[in-house]
């Protein structure tokens, strides 16, 4: 699909204009504490004309045939460009993400041309969510196809995979 930059993106955000718009696919989940699943998602990725792009992310339990069987993971937050990286290449990012599952997580990471790798800095929960300390996140433009994987260190883990999936822009 065409991708136009929009005229009124604020210049800070322009590396990240790759990101803009709708996304849906499918991924997969999995983790030594829950059974393994696959889910259907919708991502969007959208600004104002200010230094930030809002991202939403909704998804939902898939069965083997890929129906929907029920409401999958949640979450919301803003992606800011923090200046160049030190020698040019690419710049730093700032990720603020809420969970309805009681989690706020603070992210840092670089974004160098159609990629991005974060990682938590602050991971804050209620006091009825799961424990969940720390968080890495990938994510990249691949032959026009936005591809992501998420790790997690939780409920006495060590950092491995979690969270992969292939969107495509609609």
């Amino acid at each position: 699909m065409a991708f136009e930059i929009p005229a009124d993106l604020h210049p800070d955000v322009a590396p990240l204009a790759w990101l803009l718009g709708t996304w849906h696919g499918n991924g997969r989940g999995d983790y030594p504490t829950i059974e393994p699943y696959s889910f259907e998602q919708d991502v969007v990725l959208a600004h104002d004309t200010r230094p930030f792009l809002h991202y939403f992310s909704r998804s939902w339990v898939t069965d083997e045939s890929g129906e929907r069987i029920g409401p999958g993971d949640l979450e919301t937050g803003f992606l800011r460009p923090a200046g160049l990286v030190e020698g040019g290449k690419g710049i730093n990012v700032e990720l603020v993400l809420a969970h309805p599952t009681g989690y706020a997580e603070v992210w840092y990471g670089v974004a160098e041309g159609p990629r991005i790798t974060l990682a938590t800095d602050i991971v804050a929960r209620t006091q009825s969510a799961a424990e969940y300390t720390a968080g890495q996140r990938m994510y990249g433009l691949v032959e026009g196809s936005l591809m992501y994987a998420i790790d997690k260190a939780a409920e006495g883990q060590t950092m491995q995979s979690h969270l992969w999936g292939k969107l495509a822009r609609v």
